[in-house]
């Protein structure tokens, strides 16, 4: 660009929008008055426009206000990158894909103890409910819930959740709490609709021995998310998937009804493009979602 000045030269310029008076400026760029001043006015001729009014105080032309956010921002920028840079000096940035609820319930609270492990591995996230395609991703590798069936990519079993009826301490005072899974079918009951990967009321009823006509439903929820969260507002009974619910029933705001072992149908893998698997960084990033998985297993009953 034949009206790019020398970087020196908006230095001055962005550090003079600043203040009063040249010799202000001069005191922050460490040079004298009289540089700042040959600067700015090369400026002008090279722009070939006014930028400051000169007098008692330095005030903007309107020209200058113009171009005076562009180069801070600028300078903003530059510095803001160039110290994420640095900071990301020695490290491999890792993009994982997987659902927003795996990602907000279970893989949040473990990253402190990935990076405690690995802090080699700078993790950046995308969540989709989609099926993972590499072709179309900027992703590395994904965590999916599923059967496993992923005959064109490594895939690597993690865990397999409980499922189970949560409800919020409050509604138990409301209603009383139930003492047999029959009792459920008085209670408001929240409903998720979607895909089979979703647990079922009827499902559940019928491992545990329940024979059901027609469920006493309150709302029914796109997203698994919005289904926990009315549970924590007592508006009903919630069927949860244990790695979903691990905070909010270790602080007491979820009740875990009934203790009867119930298996999820669909586990969670770690999958990738065949090949990358065997890279350091995603080996790591590996064994450490293996060890978490197995903590996992053993908090749910199933080790």
């Amino acid at each position: 660009m034949k009206d790019l000045p020398p970087g020196a030269t908006l230095r001055a310029f962005e550090v003079a929008t600043r203040h009063a008076t040249f010799t202000a400026a001069a005191e922050e760029l460490h040079i004298t008055q009289s540089a700042v001043s040959h600067q700015l006015k090369n400026l002008e001729d090279l722009w070939g426009l006014q930028l400051f009014q000169r007098g008692r105080s330095l005030s903007l032309t309107p020209a200058g206000a113009a171009l005076a956010p562009i180069v801070r921002e600028f300078f903003t920028r530059l510095e803001a990158t160039l110290s994420d840079l640095r900071e990301q000096k020695g490290k491999v940035r890792l993009s994982v894909s997987t659902t927003y609820s795996f990602a907000l319930k279970w893989l949040l609270p473990r990253i402190p103890d990935l990076s405690r492990q690995h802090p080699e591995i700078l993790l950046t996230l995308e969540t989709t409910d989609k099926a993972i395609n590499f072709a179309d991703s900027e992703s590395d590798v994904a965590i999916r819930f599923g059967q496993g069936n992923y005959p064109a990519l490594f895939s690597e079993f993690l865990f397999r959740e409980q499922i189970f009826p949560v409800a919020s301490p409050d509604l138990l005072n409301r209603f009383g709490v139930p003492h047999e899974p029959a009792e459920l079918l008085r209670y408001p009951l929240l409903t998720r609709d979607g895909a089979d990967l979703v647990p079922k009321w009827e499902v559940w009823f019928q491992h545990v021995g329940t024979t059901i006509s027609a469920l006493r439903e309150s709302v029914r929820f796109a997203d698994t998310n919005m289904t926990l969260e009315a549970a924590l507002l007592g508006q009903g009974i919630a069927l949860a998937r244990s790695g979903h619910v691990e905070a909010e029933i270790g602080s007491g705001a979820l009740v875990r009804l009934f203790d009867v072992p119930f298996s999820s149908p669909v586990a969670y893998y770690f999958v990738c493009p065949k090949g990358i698997e065997s890279q350091p960084h995603i080996i790591n990033f590996r064994h450490w979602l293996l060890q978490a998985s197995e903590k996992a297993q053993q908090s749910y009953g199933q080790a």
